[in-house]
């Protein structure tokens, strides 16, 4: 016999003053809004997210996309939307995915391949295939287990996973959580002091190397974060909270999980001193005053004594200063298009900075991946590998550490199959012979990219 399911009926009447009221209120009197009654049912016992058997079911989730759209059913809007969206008018982030179509594959007939070795190695750590978890921000706020699920997934994948500095597990439990490498992703909240404990304790815990964030002087304008109340949900006033409730309570599978599991987090790998762990905040006020600069690579190079990966560069001026200031690998990012609008996707400036550093150092890439012929066209084109997020992060959020695994299972059988249908046995045999790219990106003239990059025995 099932045990019967605890659900709670919420009957709210909300009253709010609007903004113009509030300034018109010593000399008008108080003008009010009233939302009309309502019924929320809220079941605590509702599962967190969709079973294992759901996510992994082959026939429901063919694609990247087929999880995303199980993400949004999940997720509130302004979570969703949090992951989802991009920098003011979302052109990078659209082009970010759209640019993988004007590279055109130039495939081998008649070829026979055996099995294809996917495998490759990055910041000295052997990967079974080129594809690494990208830092992803409040991903416990995607599901309650969040970087550790993540984490998991990718070790149990053999692959590695990158930790946020806006994450809510303690880097600790995420390393002891995976079989794989971990990599933590540096931003210098909570200023130096906090950052070199940061540092400190990713050494002593055996994280595997180190990725900069370059690119983020200040955030982005993510204008669908302030249409939903991001802020506010993340603030701690619950009046502000007030207007957007409506949309948290109509997802009670993702509002009851969140409440099991305490409510809003900390970051707790920002520990200020004197003061504590850093609450779960308004990111984009935090970024302002943690600026990364060249000279801060000194600092944290005295400290870090594994590789260093520089994150957000999209010049080749940039990747030779990298080069310059000892770092072991660039990524190629523009932040998934949420920081500057309109700046080159970043399959676009691939080229530009895999001829620049020449080989002395990796050259990984993010930004745009859905499918894994999206990985093989930047692997063709110099790419030591690629980073993932939101295509894991959809996975993640539609079910946890089974979504995540089903990620990365679609995008490995893509990864195969598109190197036997192009009659190439393994990835370090990809270069540029294998597509066809726009004359315009060519850094010297139609099609002659390969001429001015390293071949890939070189990198």
């Amino acid at each position: 016999m099932r045990p019967q399911r605890r659900v709670s009926t919420v009957r709210a009447s909300i009253q709010l003053s609007p903004p113009m009221a509030l300034a018109q209120t010593q000399s008008s009197g108080p003008h009010e809004i009233q939302f009309p009654l309502a019924d929320f049912q809220l079941d605590l016992d509702a599962s967190p997210a969709l079973s294992s058997q759901d996510v992994m079911n082959s026939s429901a989730v063919v694609n990247i996309e087929d999880l995303r759209v199980l993400a949004q059913r999940r997720l509130p809007k302004p979570v969703f939307d949090y992951l989802d969206g991009g920098a003011e008018a979302e052109c990078t982030l659209a082009e970010n995915c759209r640019v993988f179509r004007d590279v055109l594959f130039r495939p081998r007939s008649a070829v026979a391949v055996g099995d294809c070795d996917l495998k490759t190695r990055v910041l000295g750590q052997e990967l079974s295939f080129p594809a690494i978890l990208a830092p992803v921000g409040y991903s416990r706020l995607m599901h309650p287990e969040g970087e550790v699920a993540a984490a998991r997934a990718a070790g149990e994948a053999g692959t590695a996973y990158i930790l946020s500095t806006i994450s809510a597990h303690k880097l600790e439990n995420v390393k002891a959580g995976s079989s794989g490498p971990v990599f933590y992703q540096l931003y210098l909240l909570g200023g130096r002091e906090a950052a070199e404990g940061s540092i400190d304790r990713a050494r002593r815990a055996g994280l595997s190397a180190l990725v900069i964030t370059v690119d983020t002087p200040v955030a982005g304008m993510r204008e669908r974060d302030p249409r939903n109340g991001m802020k506010e949900l993340l603030g701690s006033s619950w009046l502000a909270k007030i207007p957007y409730l409506p949309e948290i309570l109509a997802h009670p599978g993702w509002l009851s999980s969140f409440l099991r599991d305490g409510g809003m987090p900390k970051l707790e790998n920002v520990v200020i001193p004197g003061k504590g762990t850093m609450e779960l905040l308004d990111v984009g006020a935090a970024l302002a005053s943690a600026t990364v600069t060249w000279k801060d690579l000194r600092w944290i190079r005295e400290l870090w004594p594994g590789p260093i990966a520089v994150k957000g560069l999209l010049t080749a001026d940039d990747a030779r200063r990298a080069v310059d200031e000892g770092a072991s690998a660039v990524v190629v990012s523009n932040h998934g298009g949420r920081q500057l609008d309109s700046v080159f996707p970043t399959l676009r400036a691939l080229p530009e900075v895999v001829a620049a550093v020449g080989g002395q150092i990796e050259v990984l890439m993010d930004g745009g991946i859905r499918r894994g012929a999206d990985i093989v066209k930047a692997l063709c084109l110099g790419a030591r590998a690629v980073l993932v997020g939101r295509a894991y992060a959809y996975g993640l959020a539609a079910g946890g550490q089974a979504g995540v695994a089903r990620a990365l299972q679609i995008l490995r059988s893509d990864v195969e199959r598109t190197l036997r249908l192009l009659g190439c046995p393994s990835v370090a045999a990809l270069d540029t012979s294998y597509i066809e790219v726009p004359q315009a990106w060519s850094i010297q003239g139609a099609n002659q990219t390969s001429s001015t990059l390293p071949s890939r025995a070189d990198r």
